[in-house]
């Protein structure tokens, strides 16, 4: 009787201290120290970052997951994802990771989330993940005020030539004041198309109101409701090219828009039209793109996504003065970065306790 008490005693008490990370006992007249951190932390599962991110969604994991993690600034290598999601419970990916069924198959049966710390999801295997019954999370919304702004500074630096300005600044060659010496577009009075009404398209718009635009057109799948808010006309793609001052880039890239802008769209614009790309660089063939500004289809581009990336130092595009590329920097506000990396965890840590995903794609 006396065994059997004492080790009801000790499981009793193990029990009892559950949720105390540091409880001192005595026990049998011996001090015994138990940690209930060391204790859980394999019940806790798994999760492998493949990047060093914002501690704010790395802070959230730790409380709830046992992680490991890429953690360095550049992109982790094939060889390295592959070696890291084996048995893991959840993938905290970014959009240079390419999540493919050797990936999935890689991690194996335990798998069950996989959250992207991106608006984009192309990088990640739907369908893959669908057959295993993997949900897919995203980050939507909370990147959508930086990356607007970021579009509107970099149609403002191409239509005003700013990048020329700059240049010319730091190499001498500004010389006296000139009436027509680095004159560029301006955005009174223009009509500016926008592809794509989603969440940073309408922010967009919003933001060329201020500048006295004249008129916002818009294409996508269907009509918005919320254009009326602005006000945007919804027109077709081509009737969008032909009218467009601006036509800016806001699309989800998918098998409908690769290549969306290519010979035959540029060609199709006013040959003072500026181009801006902001969404992902599959929306553009960069090889016609390099033709249409070389040969005076369209005056000036802007893009901040390209493909691939980063872009080869060799490549013609950054040969042109009325080109200007900008290292895919949309998000790039603290305030976002940190937002994107908390919702990445919270979907991740979500699925792994049975909760609704905060941002699921469907």
């Amino acid at each position: 009787m006396k065994t059997i008490t004492r080790s009801f005693s000790v499981l009793s008490i193990i029990s009892s201290f559950v949720g105390n990370a540091n409880s001192t006992h005595l026990i049998n007249g011996r001090r015994m120290y138990l940690s209930y951190r060391k204790m859980s932390t394999k019940l806790k599962p798994k999760v492998f970052v493949t990047r060093r991110v914002p501690e704010d969604g790395i802070n959230l994991l730790r409380q709830k997951c046992e992680v490991t993690q890429w953690d360095r600034d550049e992109a982790i290598p094939r060889h390295e994802i592959l070696n890291g999601v084996k048995g893991v419970d959840g993938l905290f990916c970014l959009l240079t990771d390419k999540i493919d069924e050797e990936v999935l198959s890689t991690a194996g049966e335990n798998l069950r989330v996989v959250g992207t710390m991106s608006v984009g999801y192309d990088h990640v295997d739907l369908s893959a993940c669908r057959k295993r019954g993997i949900p897919v999370g995203y980050t939507p919304d909370v990147l959508t005020s930086a990356t607007a702004e970021l579009t509107m500074a970099l149609l403002l630096t191409v239509s005003r030539r700013i990048q020329e300005g700059v240049t010319a600044v730091k190499d001498g060659s500004w010389g006296t004041w000139a009436p027509l010496w680095l004159c560029g577009q301006g955005l009174e009075g223009a009509t500016v198309g926008v592809v794509g009404l989603g969440r940073i398209g309408f922010a967009v718009a919003q933001r060329l109101k201020p500048f006295g635009v004249s008129k916002i057109l818009y294409t996508g799948q269907s009509e918005k409701a919320s254009s009326a808010q602005l006000p945007a006309e919804y027109v077709t793609f081509d009737k969008l090219l032909n009218d467009s001052d601006f036509v800016i880039g806001c699309c989800a890239l998918n098998s409908k828009t690769t290549g969306l802008f290519n010979a035959d769209t540029f060609k199709k614009m006013k040959k003072n039209a500026i181009f801006i790309n902001t969404s992902r660089g599959g929306l553009v063939n960069q090889d016609d793109l390099y033709t249409a500004l070389k040969n005076g289809d369209i005056l000036a581009a802007g893009l901040d996504v390209t493909s691939p990336e980063p872009l080869p130092t060799s490549h013609p595009l950054l040969t042109l003065e009325n080109c200007v590329v900008l290292p895919h920097i949309g998000s790039a506000t603290l305030k976002a970065r940190n937002a994107m990396s908390e919702l990445c965890a919270r979907n991740i840590v979500a699925a792994l306790y049975g909760e609704p995903i905060p941002c699921q794609v469907k």
